[in-house]
């Protein structure tokens, strides 16, 4: 298994030979300290909200919303126990679009018998890497260990994340690990491994020969160094341990190459991982649920064809 890449908050440890810039990220952290944090105000239709760190999150910088990651808790309908799925939304990791990429997804999977949690993870420029990878695991931590009382399955709890919501949710299908044993917080003593993860028009690779518009500034801060963005090139870090991935996408994107849908496939296909990928022709960057899009028919079909995946591992029941 790959080690852990942020597991010290303030240093960029990329992987094993590629060096570590913790003097960038100690640069980047003075100089986004004094940034505000920012709020995003809440998706509709939650339950009710969990703060995933009661004591204050690692490397939190103050204690106003922005500071203070949480998920909204959209349960199931219904008795028994059903899978669940933390969504991610997007926003260039610098604001969420929580309610389009979040509570629509969230309410979608309730009527289709998922119980449902929407993460706000903390953002740059006040946050930087690893602030929201340590935000993700932390959800899947809590999701699992408290299974039994949300009423959901430990073993069917998955991702799905949007953009950069799609970047996260990618990377930590690949970089995960199984607890720490006797860690003094039970919940950092189980796997924060999805089950599956599903990923909408997310960039999974900083490959030179890929075209790109930005460096992901909103994660890595200013000029980010080779080390720092191979660090969070999600196709460098797969191995067979990545978690099945839904791969959605589309030809049309001007601002993140589809090409990024298919480096992911490929990876996870020679890692031997199982995984579904769909590119459509026609749809720009930031579609969500792809519903009631003018001239886009062909594109509504995509949460038909995420149902059918996820009913074909288990994951979602039959209607």
């Amino acid at each position: 298994m790959r080690p852990l890449l942020w597991l010290t908050v303030g240093c960029f440890c990329a992987l094993p030979g590629a060096g570590c810039a913790s003097n960038s990220a100690t640069a980047a952290t003075s100089a986004h300290a004094i940034a505000d944090a920012t709020v995003t105000k809440p998706p509709m239709g939650f339950a009710k909200t969990i703060v995933l760190w009661p004591n204050g999150a690692p490397g939190a910088l103050g204690g106003s919303e922005g500071d203070i990651p949480k998920m909204y808790v959209y349960p199931a309908p219904g008795a028994g126990v059903h899978s669940a799925v933390i969504v991610m939304p997007g926003g260039g990791y610098v604001h969420l679009a929580i309610e389009k990429e979040g509570g629509e997804e969230a309410r979608w999977l309730n009527a289709h018998g998922v119980t449902a949690f929407v993460l706000e993870y903390r953002l740059g420029p006040r946050y930087h890497f690893p602030s929201p990878m340590l935000d993700g695991a932390r959800a899947m931590r809590y999701v699992r260990s408290h299974a039994a009382e949300l009423g959901v399955a430990k073993d069917r709890i998955g991702l799905w994340g949007f953009s950069a919501g799609g970047h996260l949710a990618g990377y930590l299908a690949a970089v995960n690990d199984n607890g720490a044993t006797g860690a003094e917080d039970p919940i950092d003593r189980v796997s924060d491994r999805p089950d599956f993860a599903i990923v909408s028009y997310g960039r999974f690779t900083m490959d030179a020969t890929i075209p790109r518009k930005t460096d992901m500034e909103g994660l890595l801060g200013n000029h980010p160094t080779k080390a720092m963005l191979d660090s969070i090139s999600v196709v460098k870090l797969v191995t067979k341990n990545t978690s099945p991935c839904f791969i959605f996408s589309t030809t049309a994107d001007q601002q993140v190459s589809p090409l990024n849908a298919t480096a992911f496939y490929d990876a996870l296909k020679e890692a031997g991982v199982p995984v579904e990928l769909h590119i459509f022709e026609r749809g720009q960057h930031g579609a969500g649920m792809a519903q009631g899009m003018k001239g886009m028919t062909e594109l509504a079909i995509y949460p038909t064809l995420l149902a059918n995946w996820m009913e074909m591992h288990g994951w979602m029941s039959q209607e």
